[in-house]
C-alpha cells in the first residue's frame, strides 16, 4: 500500500531527497518549506500526490493548520518526519538569549508542535510512524555548537518518551542521528553568535580537526529512509553515516568508566 508522508524542511537536504524518494515510488507527500516556490517543480510533476505547504515550524498554530490540511487532502497520515532545523554556532559564553531561544523554537518546539498536531490522527487510525531527525550531536557534544546540542539532546528525550507513550496505539517512533553530510547545515542555513576573541584558538583548532573529514551524500539516504518506514519493527534510533558509531562508542565507554569509578561516591550519596 502507498503511504502518506508529512515532511518538514523539504526544500533541500534530507527533506528534499526523502520527498522525491517517496513521490517517485508512488507515495503521497505533504511537504513544508518556508519558501514553497522551491517545491514548484514537484508540484508540477506530482499534481495529485503532492501538497506543498508554506510553513515556519516556529509557529505553533501554523503547524497544527498544516498537519490538518495534509490530513484533509489525503485522508490519513502514515509517516511524519520532523526534519526542519538548523545549526547555531557559538560557544556557551557567546550565546545570547535570542540565539538559544530561536534554536530551541525551531529544532525542538517545531518538532513538538508537529508531533502533537499529528498524534490525534495517528491514534484514531491506529497506526503511524513519527521520525525525528536528530544528529550524532544528539548523544554527544562538541565545542562551539552548544545551543544546537541542547536542542538535539532534548529531541532525543522527546522521541524516547513518545515511543513508550504511543506504542499501545500502534504508532512507531524513530530518531535518525546523522553524522557529517554534504548539506548546507554549516553554510547558508547556519546562524552565528557574535564572537569573542578569547575563543579564537578553540575555533581554529576545531576547524583544523574537521578539515578533510569524510561526509555522506544526502542522495544516498533515500534507500535507507524507505527501508525504515517500510519496516515492521523500525529502530528507535539509527545512525546515518560511517563515523557516528565510533564516536558514540568512545563517548559511552568513557561515561561508563567514569560512572563505575565514582560508584562508591554514588552509593554514599544514597545514605542508609
Amino acid at each position: 500500500m502507498s503511504k502518506v508522508w508529512f515532511i518538514t524542511g523539504a526544500s533541500k537536504g534530507f527533506g528534499r531527497e526523502w520527498t522525491e524518494a517517496a513521490l517517485e515510488r508512488g507515495d503521497s507527500v505533504a511537504a513544508t518549506a518556508r519558501k514553497p516556490e522551491t517545491l514548484d517543480d514537484l508540484t508540477e510533476k506530482y499534481r495529485d500526490t503532492f501538497l506543498p505547504l508554506q510553513l515556519d515550524v516556529d509557529d505553533r498554530d501554523a503547524d497544527f493548520a498544516a498537519v490538518k490540511a495534509a490530513h484533509e487532502k489525503f485522508g490519513r497520515l502514515d509517516v511524519v518526519i520532523n526534519n526542519a532545523g538548523y545549526g547555531h554556532f557559538g560557544t556557551i559564553e557567546e550565546l545570547s538569549e535570542q540565539d538559544v531561544r530561536a534554536q530551541l523554537e525551531t529544532n525542538l518546539f517545531g518538532a513538538l508542535w508537529i508531533t502533537q498536531a499529528a498524534l490525534p490522527f495517528l491514534r484514531e487510525q491506529g497506526s503511524g510512524h513519527v521520525i525525528n531527525v536528530s544528529s550524532i550531536g544528539g548523544i554527544t557534544a562538541f565545542p562551539g555548537i552548544g545551543a544546537y546540542h541542547m536542542s538535539k539532546w532534548a529531541l532525543e528525550a522527546l522521541g524516547q518518551s513518545l515511543s513508550q507513550e504511543v506504542a499501545g496505539f500502534g504508532i512507531k517512533v524513530t530518531t535518525i542521528e546523522p553524522g557529517g553530510f554534504s548539506t548546507d547545515w554549516a553554510g547558508p542555513s547556519a546562524k552565528h553568535s557574535d564572537e569573542l576573541d578569547a575563543y579564537a584558538p578553540l575555533r581554529e583548532a576545531r576547524q583544523k580537526q574537521q578539515s578533510g573529514a569524510k561526509r555522506g551524500t544526502p542522495e544516498a539516504t533515500r534507500g535507507p529512509i524507505l527501508r525504515i518506514v517500510d519496516s515492521e519493527n523500525p529502530p528507535l534510533r539509527i545512525f546515518f553515516g560511517e563515523t557516528p558509531l565510533a564516536t558514540a562508542t568512545k563517548d559511552y565507554e568513557s561515561r561508563l568508566a567514569t560512572w563505575n569509578e565514582w560508584q562508591p561516591v554514588s552509593l554514599e550519596a544514597q545514605g542508609e
